[in-house]
């Protein structure tokens, strides 16, 4: 399992900064992985609401589905992709901090079966590289 954890400080104010990052397919503007990102289904974004992702990963293009499994507007949002051999899960959430808001952004990749256990530590190093520059772009984006 490989896990990027980071908190933003924001200049926008929680509900602004929950609504940018809840709309997944702004993930293109700022995570540079992110090859492109559409959202799949109608108004408003909530529980259920659905994701197309293609992300490039350890060399490769990678068309990742996100369905939103936990919605609690404007603090909390939980993103998942079931991929054949791995699930992606990223928990966002949202507080107020001083006029602003702070963003702590909880990114996990699992691996299924032996081969994600043996891959774990190179896994991880790959996933810490591409999550700074995601929250380098995060950082950018939060605070226009």
């Amino acid at each position: 399992m490989a896990r990027y954890v980071t908190t933003i400080q924001s200049t926008l104010p929680v509900a602004e900064a929950f609504a940018y990052m809840a709309e997944f397919s702004n993930a293109q503007h700022w995570d540079p992985s992110v090859e492109t990102a559409t959202r799949t289904t109608t108004e408003p974004v909530e529980t259920g609401a659905g994701f197309d992702l293609v992300v490039r990963f350890a060399g490769r293009k990678v068309p990742m589905h996100y369905s939103v499994v936990s919605y609690a507007e404007p603090r909390l949002v939980v993103l998942e992709a079931l991929q054949p051999t791995f699930v992606s899960r990223d928990t966002i959430t949202v507080a107020p901090d001083g006029e602003g808001s702070s963003v702590h952004y909880d990114a996990l990749l699992e691996f299924k079966g032996a081969a994600g256990r043996v891959l774990d530590p190179l896994l991880q190093l790959i996933f810490n590289r591409t999550g700074d520059k995601a929250a380098g772009g995060m950082r950018t984006a939060l605070n226009p």
